[in-house]
């Protein structure tokens, strides 16, 4: 600072210091101390696998500890709660799963407002939902499925991780758009409806992709479509429902980074700038990919978008199908 700006300020009762403590503090260093990621769901669930990759290199990158705080209970709802509370100060992210569009619909309330309590950083990945079938199941493709139902009208179900998940709003999407008499059978998650598929106890299965894509390169389920509109590296010769002739289901499931409303802009970029770095490391990509992912970052502006979209999509899905959270 030359020394006509010191005397400046100097006249007008400004010091340096107290300049430099007006400012924002994101225009300061960040992070001064470590952050806490609320992941709304118990360890070693989907969005806990990739928040935990994420984080560990955002450490790296930013010289400060980012950790995980599981908060689970009411399909994300206390986890999520806690971080619309928290202080907008960039030490609270939120990870959230893509229940975060589904359950202003499912429940009669939700305890935060998932539009104007957060400020969208990125939508870190996508992964499919996908039909599966027990090996013994006689249908091969997704029409023999159908032709199958169609046949002996209320014989067969197919399970899901539980109500209200994206894999059941796409179940629903085929039963009501063919008129199927199919009976939905809900279970505690995915890992528990996986386990009934691969003991033939539910033979026919909505999940999402990343858990089933180990069964299904393994033989013990048989893929016969992924929703999305692109075939995955990670199950290749499993074609998209479009492919097989039915392009309006819809399923995908996303895990997305938040912060509490009024976080600084400019932490924001920071972070945002520094996740979409992370997702394209080839290293993390490869990883990714592999658990039946796709790696997006995205601008804050573009996730935002995308969950004001769904909001009201899936609102409608749930409408028509009549689905009540149980």
């Amino acid at each position: 600072m030359n020394s006509i700006r010191r005397r400046f300020l100097a006249c007008a009762g400004i010091t340096v210091a107290s300049l430099a403590a007006s400012l924002p503090a994101a225009a300061q260093t960040y992070p001064a101390h470590p952050v806490r990621a609320i992941v709304p769901y118990p360890p070693g669930g989907a969005t806990d696998i990739v928040a935990r990759p994420i984080l560990h290199e955002l450490s790296k990158r930013l010289g400060q500890q980012f950790h995980v705080e599981n908060v689970p209970g009411a399909s994300g709802d206390i986890g999520t709660a806690k971080a619309a509370k928290a202080a907008p100060d960039g030490y609270t992210l939120l990870f959230a799963y893509s229940s975060h569009v589904v359950n202003l619909s499912l429940f009669d309330r939700v305890p935060y407002d998932p539009i104007r309590d957060f400020t969208p950083i990125t939508l870190v990945v996508t992964s499919p939902a996908v039909l599966s079938v027990h090996p013994s199941f006689p249908a091969k493709t997704l029409d023999e499925l159908i032709a199958l139902i169609r046949a002996q009208p209320g014989k067969y179900a197919y399970a899901s991780g539980g109500t209200g998940t994206q894999p059941q709003l796409a179940g629903e999407q085929l039963r009501l758009s063919l008129g199927l008499d199919l009976v939905h059978v809900p279970y505690n998650g995915g890992g528990p409806a996986l386990v009934s598929m691969l003991a033939g106890h539910t033979p026919i299965g909505f999940s999402t992709l990343s858990p089933a894509v180990a069964h299904i390169k393994s033989g013990k389920l048989r893929a016969l479509a992924i929703s999305g509109h692109k075939r995955l590296p990670s199950v290749p010769d499993v074609p998209t429902m479009a492919e097989a002739g039915y392009p309006n289901i819809e399923g995908d499931t996303w895990v997305g980074v938040l912060a509490p409303a009024g976080t600084d802009a400019q932490v924001v970029t920071l972070l945002n700038r520094e996740i979409v770095g992370i997702l394209a490391q080839p290293a993390m990509r490869e990883r990714l990919v592999e658990l039946g992912y796709e790696p997006v970052g995205n601008s804050p502006d573009e996730f935002a978008a995308q969950i004001r979209n769904e909001i009201p999509k899936w609102a409608r899905i749930i409408r028509s199908a009549g689905i009540k959270a149980q």
